[in-house]
Order: structure tokens, then C-alpha cells, then sequence
């Protein structure tokens, strides 16, 4: 077995049911034992001294593969706080708030991937594991035999789940500055958990007083039998507009299965996601304060970095993938750059207020926050992005790498497309073009009025390629342009480009 393949970004991840099984519950042993190890170097202890903490999504596989990275930590002779279900941001967070305060975490989750996959993410004091982190965590654990060590250290359950919903009510009772029993008293708010592990959020909001009718996919059900916990998932996000209007709430948020992403949509169950989402919490933000930088992936709109900066900010593109754009926030505040959020289309968002940690439901929190008070004064979260500028049209397609070197092939494209653009008439490379290449195209006898993305998936042998466009037919232009400058390019599939152009 290669266990580099289950590598997946900063995580690990896999197929852990069915004939096709690479993530086993001896591998869940191996790398609970290895992450013992490493956390204890990381922390400068002895592994004895140690403590970590596990928890799982509603996954099928979930529990065993827990009890597996469990058996494998003690076996390393560290102890285990087994928080049975619970969320990837809680798990972080159970490392800072006491009297937890493990010295890490593990939790088991695929996120928003099919039910066969799971997977397992890492935590230390300083936040997730970095990908080299990840690949040294799977040789070590490639290398271990933990059933020659014997159990000696104690695996105690400890739910921390209501723990952390303490932490989520405070925050709502800060933001209204009151300490009310009930300050969501009023709102009317549709919760969507896909059957992960999210439902408990609508007993929050139920506490504090929010009106939850029309609530749905609130028990966890490893099997997602109602559509897949993925706020980009568009059968996802049809589920909860139609529940919204259906209900007459004021919003609905839908999450992840891990809850580390999320969604809202808006009383006429407006999806508020991707480019929206982005807009909306920026426009919050520099509400408060003109002036700072929003740290986004490289897939954003040209429509967005107009309204960050109408909103008096400045936009920060950088790398695909949540731990490359936390990261460029974290050294953009450290070399001086007001920088309080680091955001992704996916869903994927960090504040720097709650520590830099992408936990979907805690933004979910910081926006029902803001509907609470706008709905005071008569207004909607809806009316904060209504000048936001969207494409007339938009496309992403998924271009598929035939070679075993995927990525060197996938980097030859990108450097085909790059080499032709420098000299190209209307082609522009984009100044902050930080990942693949992005190019804005002359449309008509406009300027820089569309665009598209080739860059290499961070997870797969992939090339996605987004494009945009402010004038109708401008798509279409630009694929056929593209086509006839990777129409050569060695090991890439082109099928779904040239279907793009026939439609």
C-alpha cells in the first residue's frame, strides 16, 4: 500500500468501506499512534505526559475508525478524551478552552465527501497540521506494528459538544450586547445539517430563542439519504431555499458534515454562497473598519474585488485550499497588513477573532448576529451585497490528467497557456495571479470584462477551469480560444472543453 495516496491537502483522507477500503481501521491504529508520538515531540513531553483528543462526523465508518486512531494512541501510551460525535472546529477549539485542553485532536471526517469516504484531520495548539506534517505523520505510521505495544494509556469518554455551544451562545450574546436569556427572540431561522453532525445547532438557536420551523436532516445519518453536506452541492442547496420559502423563515444555513464549511440563503431563499458569502462577511467587516484586507481563494470574481474595494477594502488573492489561505492571512497580519479574514468559495472561513480556525458554524453565528440586529432595524442581510456585481455568465469545467505524473503534466499546460497569454492581444495575465494562470480577456470592445482560471486541483489529477464573463457569448469566446492553445497539450483530457463549446 502506498500511503502517500492518502494524503489529501493537509488532511488525510480515503475510501473506508467497500472492496476498494485504503483507510482501515489498522491504518486509523497506526496513524493514532504516530500522531501520539508527534504531538508529544511538538510539545516537548514524554507521550505518557500527553493527552488527545478524537471525535468523529456522523459517518458509517466513524466509530470504528475512532476506536481504531483511539487504541492506537494509547497504545503509544498517551491518554484519549473520546468525544464521540462532534465537529472539526470543536475539536481545535477543545485544545484552548478549559478544562479540556488536550495537547491535540484528532477528528475523523471525509467532510462533505460520499458516504465510502472518511478520513482523518490533525490539531496542535498552533492549529491544523501542514501538509509536510501530514506526509511525515503517514511514513512514521507506515513503519508501525501497534499491536506490539500494549495498552497503557486511558481512553476516557468526555463529550464536548455542549461545551463548545456555550462557546457559540456566548458569542451571539456579545455580538447583540446583551445577556438576555432568549436574544434571538424574533428571528426565524431554518437549520439544514445534511445528517452530519451539524443538527445540534438548531437546539442553539432554539435556546436563545430563534424560531427553527422547517429544520431539516437534523440526525445524523452516516448514509446522507437526503442530499450530500456540501454547501456547494447544488441539490443541497436546493433543499434548503425551497425549506426557507416553504417556511417563510427569515434565513437558513446549511453545513458540512463537519461543519467547518457553510451557507445561508435568504428569506426568498437566495443561495448566499461562494462569491456572495465572501461579499457578505467582507461588507461586515469593513463596516466596522474601511480599510482591511480579505485574504480569498484564486477562484473569486472580478465583480467581488470591485465590491471589497467600493467597500473601501482590499482583496487578497491567493492559493486554492483553506490551510494556503489562512496561512497568507496569518503572514499578511504578521508583516504589518490588517487582515481579519481569510476566506474560500468553498465555504471554508477564518476569522481572526476566533483564532484563524475555518468553523463554518461559528461564521454561521457571526452572520445570524448580524440578521438579528439588521432585522431590528427593518433590513436584510440580502440588502449588504445588493450592489455586488455577478457575471452574465459563469462555468467551471473539470479537465481530467491521463498522466501517471499528473502533476508535471498539469504544469505543462498551465506553462503553455501562461507562454502564449505574455504575448497574446487581449490576453492578460492577471497582476495577482498567484495560482496556475488567470487570465482577463477584452470582450467585444470592452476591457478586462471576463476571465478564466486553469489551475491543478489541490486533491485530485485534475485541471478545473472557471470562467466568467460580463457579456453574453463571452464564455463561449474565450473556450474556444483556450482550446486552441491546449489542444496539443500532452496528457490532458479535453472532452469536457470541447463539450463546453459544442453546447
Amino acid at each position: 500500500m502506498d500511503w502517500l495516496k492518502l494524503k489529501s491537502g493537509s488532511d488525510v483522507r480515503g475510501v473506508a468501506m467497500g472492496e476498494k477500503t485504503v483507510l482501515t481501521e489498522d491504518v486509523a491504529k497506526a496513524l493514532g499512534m504516530a500522531f501520539a508520538r508527534f504531538a508529544a515531540e511538538k510539545c516537548g513531553k514524554s507521550v505518557g505526559q500527553i493527552t488527545i483528543a478524537i471525535g468523529r462526523d456522523s459517518r458509517l465508518t466513524g466509530e470504528a475508525l475512532l476506536r481504531a486512531a483511539a487504541e492506537g494512541i494509547s497504545r503509544a501510551g498517551a491518554s484519549v478524551m473520546d468525544f464521540g460525535m462532534c465537529t472539526t472546529p470543536a475539536m481545535y477549539m477543545s485544545i484552548i478552552t478549559p478544562p479540556y485542553e488536550p495537547d491535540g485532536a484528532i477528528m475523523v471526517t471525509a467532510s462533505h465527501l460520499p458516504p465510502e469516504r472518511n478520513g482523518l484531520k490533525f490539531f496542535l495548539h498552533d492549529g491544523g497540521l501542514e501538509e509536510a506534517d501530514v506526509v511525515s505523520l503517514l511514513q512514521t505510521a507506515s513503519e508501525l506494528h501497534p499491536e506490539e505495544f500494549a495498552i497503557s494509556g486511558s481512553i476516557t469518554c468526555k463529550p464536548f459538544l455542549d461545551t463548545y455551544k456555550g462557546l457559540l451562545a456566548d458569542r451571539i450574546r456579545k455580538g447583540l450586547e446583551t445577556d438576555i436569556e432568549k436574544p434571538l427572540l424574533g428571528l426565524h431561522v431554518v437549520v439544514d445539517a445534511g445528517n452530519g453532525a451539524g443538527g445540534f445547532y438548531a437546539d442553539l438557536l432554539k435556546d436563545l430563542g430563534a424560531w427553527i420551523e422547517g429544520s431539516q436532516f437534523l440526525e445524523p445519518d452516516g448514509r446522507f439519504p437526503n442530499h450530500m453536506p456540501n454547501p456547494e452541492n447544488e441539490d443541497a442547496m436546493r433543499a434548503i431555499s425551497k425549506a426557507v420559502r416553504r417556511a417563510g423563515a427569515d434565513l437558513g444555513v446549511i453545513f458540512d458534515a463537519d461543519c467547518d464549511r457553510a451557507a445561508i440563503v435568504d428569506a426568498d431563499g437566495r443561495e448566499i454562497n461562494r462569491n456572495r458569502l465572501i461579499a457578505l462577511i467582507s461588507a461586515m467587516l469593513l463596516d466596522k473598519k474601511p480599510g482591511v484586507t480579505i485574504v480569498t481563494d484564486s477562484v473569486t470574481s472580478s465583480g467581488l474585488s470591485k465590491f471589497i474595494g467600493d467597500w473601501g477594502g482590499e482583496h487578497y488573492r491567493f492559493k486554492r485550499g483553506y490551510r494556503n489561505v489562512i496561512d497568507a492571512a496569518i503572514r499578511l497580519n504578521e508583516e504589518g497588513i490588517d487582515c481579519p479574514l481569510a476566506i474560500e468559495t468553498s465555504g471554508h472561513a477564518a476569522l481572526r477573532e476566533n483564532h484563524f480556525l475555518d468553523d463554518g458554524m461559528y461564521l454561521a453565528t457571526v452572520l445570524i448576529v448580524e440578521a438579528m440586529r439588521l432585522k431590528q432595524q427593518g433590513k436584510t442581510l440580502g440588502s449588504l451585497i445588493a450592489d455586488l456585481q455577478e457575471p452574465v455568465e459563469s462555468q467551471e469545467i473539470r479537465l481530467g490528467i491521463t498522466e501517471e505524473d499528473f502533476r508535471t503534466a498539469g504544469q505543462n499546460a498551465i506553462a503553455l497557456v501562461m507562454d502564449y497569454a505574455v504575448a497574446a492581444e487581449k490576453w492578460h495575465v492577471a497582476k495577482d495571479n498567484r495560482e496556475g494562470v488567470r487570465i482577463s480577456f477584452d470582450l467585444g470592445e470592452g476591457m478586462e470584462n471576463g476571465w478564466f482560471l486553469l489551475r491543478l486541483s489541490v486533491h485530485d489529477p485534475v485541471l478545473p477551469l472557471n470562467v466568467e464573463s460580463d457579456v453574453e457569448g463571452g464564455v463561449q469566446e474565450m473556450l474556444c480560444q483556450l482550446y486552441d492553445v491546449l489542444k496539443n497539450a500532452k496528457g490532458i483530457d479535453l472532452t469536457p472543453l470541447k463539450k463546453a463549446i459544442s453546447e
